[in-house]
């Protein structure tokens, strides 16, 4: 149980080639996760900053004649 099985080493093997791989593979992915957390943050913000929508009619005030109930 104390030993490294091939499955670890290749998990070990992929981390490296992440981080340590040709050209800024490693920036390049935690380039793309900002600007999702970017577009999501943006997302939101422009959640609260559009106006609600109007009501699609607005009813008449009532008049005291026609609350009247005839017995």
């Amino acid at each position: 149980m104390g030993g490294l099985a091939p499955w670890h080493l290749i998990i070990i093997a992929i981390l490296v080639l992440v981080v340590f791989g040709g050209r800024g593979k490693l920036s390049g992915i935690m380039g793309d996760a900002a600007k999702g957390i970017r577009a999501f943050k943006d997302g939101l913000k422009d959640e609260h900053e559009t106006p609600p929508a109007a009501p699609a009619a607005t009813l008449p005030p009532a008049t005291a004649d026609k609350d009247t109930v005839a017995h």
